[in-house]
């Protein structure tokens, strides 16, 4: 069931906030601003990956876009016991002209964190992305 929540702002702010909203690609007002709420908090309570505590416990994604020979180093990170891996998906970007791996799985800032730099100076990786998710007390799982 729906709940109205209202708040106030200065007139700039309201007079731009549709704009915001659809440049975010939003439709919807509720929508962005739960959204918006959400990654607040999670940003305000966990921070980002470089300044987490060594030994706090994430769960996400981690995608890396990189020309082919570096395959071994992203085999290594699967099989590592840094990171427990539970889903691996690789795609070919034709377009782009780029190969993208996603590793899902569990692990700590501090391994994730390795694992990243290890990437970041590695010949033929062109860009290295860790999307956490968000922590729930309750949920679907």
């Amino acid at each position: 069931m729906s709940q109205i929540i209202s708040f106030s702002t200065d007139k700039k702010f309201a007079n731009d906030l549709d704009s915001i909203i659809e440049k975010s690609g939003y439709q919807n007002r509720s929508r962005f601003l739960r959204d918006a709420t959400l990654f607040f908090a999670d940003m305000q309570q966990r921070g980002e990956l470089k300044n987490m505590k060594d030994e706090e416990i994430l769960e996400g994604h981690l995608i890396v876009y990189y020309q082919h020979g570096i395959e071994h180093k992203l085999l290594e990170i699967r099989h590592s016991q840094k990171i427990s891996v539970t889903s691996y998906n690789h795609s070919c970007l034709k377009h782009s002209h780029s190969c993208v791996d996603i590793i899902q799985a569990i692990g700590s800032a501090l391994d994730y964190r390795m694992i990243i730099e290890k990437l970041q100076n590695t010949p033929n990786v062109d860009k290295v992305h860790f999307i956490s998710a968000p922590m729930r007390e309750e949920g679907c799982c």
